[in-house]
């Protein structure tokens, strides 16, 4: 069964006492900025779904009112900040990217209402961001794992399987409690998608991960992999369009989470209209999974894997696509469900504190409609809060 690892810095309590104080001061949003120490928002607050108040210190939140806090929103729709939970922060098209680059990339996300990234795999180091207090928080999977010419140029660390087992323990020591393998990419002699690691050599490099504490997850476009490598243990599959039904109920049974990615699955027919002439047997294949993905998420979410948002952006996928990922999933299983997906339940799953509860992190996306009800709500926040400060505002 897979290992579930709270990655270090994201599960440790620290929680404020109560304080009572004097009623609010009622200013706005560009007030808020300026001051970015004592907030105070009142409105509905999800997943709950209560009428509430809260107030925002030092980063943290407080449940009972605070002396001198400005007032930034009343009735409003409060959610805790979203998460991205496959994103590639420090990636380009052309493999990894300068610092002021990979900073724009994090503020594109975050002013999408992206408050927390689990980077599914990147070239360079981005562990600076920690210290810039108005970008997002990220989790990370250090570099991606591939074979030797299987992957897309200059993103991966390209090695042959005996070596598979080392770089996981490096990969893991140099991310944040997570490890990204490239499970199947198009063999040239195949001419189609096959697995890049042995089974068996998988199952090893899974287990060494988890005994240094790290999960495991996988890119997967085909059968063969996401077969073998949930067999093998592995925490998280990524794409997941070749998934079948023994598997999708293996995964619900071990709890291995699913991020589809569907606004990069929407590209499967450009991969195979670019792959038509020396791959026709690939091409198909993308085809057929393209043809399929819709049915075949749906099967997951229905048997209950643990599926989470995730936009890919990255590589040729521009940063800042969350809400549009949230309306493709709230088209297979609602609004409420797709909300949940990109914010509470996936901040419960990457070990982030209590959302929006006494002592949690004050980071929240305040909108001026319930986006359960229209996930487009979510294209538009009026405010986007990050350690307790305003840091995006509409208008």
């Amino acid at each position: 069964m897979g290992h579930h690892h709270a990655p270090p810095g994201l599960g440790e309590p620290s929680f404020f006492a109560h304080s009572h104080g004097l009623p609010v001061t009622a200013t706005g949003p560009d007030a808020s900025r300026r001051a970015g120490q004592r907030l105070h928002l009142h409105g509905t607050l999800l997943p709950e779904g209560d009428l509430r108040d809260l107030w925002l210190v030092d980063g943290r939140v407080r449940t009972e009112p605070v002396p001198d806090a400005v007032t930034v929103c009343r009735d409003a729709w409060l959610v805790p900040g979203l998460v991205d939970a496959h994103c590639h922060i420090g990636l380009d098209a052309h493999g990894g990217v300068d610092r002021p680059t990979a900073g724009q990339q994090a503020r594109t996300d975050r002013d999408a209402g992206t408050l927390l990234i689990r980077d599914a795999g990147s070239p360079v180091d981005t562990h600076w961001i920690d210290a810039e207090p108005d970008l997002p928080r990220i989790i990370r999977a250090g570099r991606h794992i591939a074979r030797t010419a299987r992957y897309i140029r200059n993103y991966a660390v390209e090695i042959e399987p005996d070596a598979l087992v080392a770089e996981v323990e490096r990969q893991a020591r140099a991310g944040d409690g997570w490890v990204k393998l490239v499970g199947d990419w198009i063999d040239r002699s195949a001419g189609d998608l096959t697995p890049l690691w042995p089974a068996e050599v998988a199952a090893a490099a899974i287990q060494r991960a988890h005994a240094l504490g790290a999960r495991v997850t996988a890119h997967c476009f085909g059968e063969e992999s996401v077969h073998d490598l949930v067999r093998a243990g592995i925490d998280g599959i990524e794409h997941g369009t070749g998934l079948d039904d023994a598997t999708i109920a293996l995964m619900a049974d071990r709890r291995v989470a699913l991020v589809p990615t569907l606004v990069n699955l929407e590209n499967f027919p450009g991969f195979a209209d670019a792959g038509e002439a020396k791959f026709p047997r690939y091409a198909a294949h993308m085809r057929a999974l393209y043809a399929r993905r819709l049915d075949t998420i749906g099967k997951a979410i229905d048997a209950g894997v643990p599926v989470f948002a995730g936009t890919d952006a990255g590589g040729t996928i521009r940063h800042g696509r969350l809400p549009a990922e949230i309306g493709l999933l709230a088209g297979l299983a609602g609004g409420e469900y797709a909300l949940g997906a990109a914010s509470w339940r996936a901040r419960a799953w990457l070990g982030a504190p209590d959302a929006l509860a006494e002592g949690g992190w004050a980071d929240l996306v305040v909108y001026d409609a319930d986006p359960r009800r229209d996930p487009g709500v979510t294209r538009h926040p009026r405010l986007v809060v990050l350690r307790g400060r305003v840091v995006a505002a509409s208008g």
